[in-house]
């Protein structure tokens, strides 16, 4: 038998000449902006949420900046509360949580099924519009009067306070319809829309931890939706639900919120595992270890996720058997989170690793994943939980998990699709030097945050003692160097999509069918809907040093 390298369908490279493509296709402004193509919809998810994830990052610095010393260097208190609230608010609801599914999921998602768009391209660019009018509302709550709430707008303090809280609690109201629609969208989308032969056990494991993340979206949000009305009518009408003043309880404002934002953990956790699968399987050219356990962990963290919620209240007054209850629960929960990094070591064990910048962000995803993951059962246990609680111990663990979890998963996945979202790559050696620089400023910012934590040292304080003064600016340190990986990430990005070499259609050798069509694909994805086959089988493609990039093997 011979074998003769063909193309795998269609031009190889992102040529405009040779195949349209949605990045050319009508390029008004009034035909992007009333788009009903996913692809354009997610780049401009892509440059809502980068732009946010710039603006909070900045907040962050500031906040670093000002904690060098003990004594007020340019925030006053009341300015530092708000600075820190805004920071919250812009990194959880605006970039952390729609992320991954609205930007990367978006494009990706029907190009993984073969289709030429999701289930319901209206409510798709609706879901958009939804998050920006959700945006406009907390860049008021920044410009006009401030929030000084912090990102939980803990009661009773939250319907006192005379800060712009109606106005970021609508906003974030409003961005939790469009989590709540991209989510049926995409439930939707996966249930009827899956080309021929991808049965629910040949899809691409990321799709499962989309379609996970969805029934969190579905199921969780509107708790968090009812809880921002009730406490909007308590400041507005002075209606006596959750201030005890009125005859209300701000426990119960507690228990509602953390009902929806501890499964909101999962709704940014669980499509980065989905990435660190993809990317583990294609540059160690090998299978993914233990697929149906991965998928079935999936559905378990989304299931589990919503009996833990007590374990942020374990100094709230909730009785012992309570506590002991949801203690037990957050243990179970790790289960299946150790479950995917068994497997995803296990895929790499014998295989051709190759250390190319998706691969790098997913083993650094692995390290900072790992010590998240480890140093939440500190938070989990109620004899250590009540010394480390609302100290900068949790400030350290939430950045482990959050940043070091879904953040880097979100760089690794953002460097894989790039050159199927605009066609062009990227100078690897300069983008693996954002990615150490990254990990490095990384460590160094919150590793110190954990020894604060455990010798006392309470977050969301501007003052502290001057014996928690050398920490403190280690970790300013390691923000300015993380952020200086971060500006390296950008501008590599940015050049190479003004002047980067053009992507072949299947630049790293994958097996989804997404790397099928050409980069970037044109405006309605494939010519004839494709054929599913096992999307972790690598042994049909070889590598074409003429395109540089991955071909089918034709059988003679």
């Amino acid at each position: 038998m011979a074998t003769d390298a063909i193309p795998a369908r269609g031009p190889q490279h992102g040529d405009s000449h040779a195949f349209e493509n949605y990045l050319t296709h009508d390029r008004g402004l009034l035909t992007w902006i009333a788009t009903l193509d996913h692809k354009r919809i997610g780049v401009m998810y892509l440059v809502g949420i980068l732009s946010s994830f710039f603006l909070g990052g900045l907040m962050a610095l500031a906040i670093r900046a000002e904690l060098f010393t003990p004594d007020k260097m340019f925030l006053s208190e009341n300015k530092y509360n708000e600075f820190f609230t805004v920071h919250g608010a812009v990194m959880t609801f605006l970039f952390i949580i729609p992320g991954i599914p609205a930007a990367l999921g978006n494009f990706v998602l029907p190009l993984m099924l073969g289709a030429k768009d999701v289930a319901f391209p209206r409510m798709n660019l609706f879901s958009f519009y939804l998050w920006v009018g959700g945006a406009m509302f907390f860049l008021a709550a920044l410009f006009i009067g401030g929030l000084d709430t912090g990102w939980t707008f803990y009661t009773p303090y939250s319907t006192r306070t005379n800060s712009v809280v109606v106005a970021a609690t609508m906003g974030a109201f409003i961005l939790g319809f469009s989590s709540i629609f991209t989510g049926l969208n995409f439930v939707v989308t996966i249930n009827t829309m899956r080309p021929p032969g991808m049965t629910w056990f040949k899809m691409p494991l990321f799709l499962w931890a989309l379609y996970s993340t969805a029934i969190i979206q579905l199921l969780a949000t509107p708790v968090l939706g009812i809880t921002l009305l009730l406490l909007t009518a308590e400041k507005v009408l002075g209606i006596g639900i959750f201030d005890p003043k009125l005859g209300g309880d701000p426990v119960l404002f507690q228990h509602f919120f953390w009902f929806y934002s501890h499964p909101a953990v999962y709704i940014m956790i669980l499509p980065a595992m989905g990435i660190i699968s993809e990317l583990m399987s294609v540059f160690s050219r090998k299978h993914i270890f233990g697929y149906r356990f991965i998928a079935y962990s999936s559905v378990a963290i989304a299931l589990l996720g919503f009996l833990v919620w007590g374990h942020h209240m374990f100094v709230s007054g909730q009785s012992r058997l309570a506590s002991f209850v949801f203690s037990a629960l957050t243990f179970s929960v790790s289960i299946p989170s150790g479950i995917k990094v068994f497997n995803w070591l296990a895929t790499m064990y014998k295989g051709s690793i190759r250390l190319q910048t998706p691969m790098c962000y997913a083993l650094s995803f692995l390290l900072l994943f790992g010590i998240g993951g480890l140093t939440g059962l500190f938070l989990g246990a109620l004899a250590t939980d009540v010394h480390l609680h609302d100290t900068y111990f949790v400030v350290a663990h939430f950045h482990y998990v959050m940043m070091g979890g879904t953040l880097i998963a979100f760089l690794g996945g953002l460097h894989y699709w790039w050159p199927k979202m605009f066609g062009r790559m990227y100078n690897e050696t300069w983008a693996r030097l954002g990615c150490l620089i990254v990990f490095i400023g990384f460590n160094a910012t919150f590793l110190p945050q954990f020894l604060l934590g455990s010798r006392g040292m309470p977050r969301r304080y501007a003052r502290y003692e001057v014996e928690f003064q050398g920490l403190h600016q280690l970790s300013t340190i390691g923000a300015m160097i993380l952020g200086v990986g971060l500006f390296i990430v950008g501008i590599v990005l940015l050049h190479s999509f003004f002047a980067g070499k053009r992507a072949a259609a299947n630049p790293w050798g994958s097996a989804s069918l997404e790397w099928l069509t050409t980069s970037p694909p044109s405006p309605h994805n494939f010519d004839d809907t494709p054929v599913a086959g096992d999307p972790y089988d690598y042994s049909g493609l070889e590598y074409d040093p003429g395109i540089d990039g991955y071909v089918k093997k034709k059988t003679v």
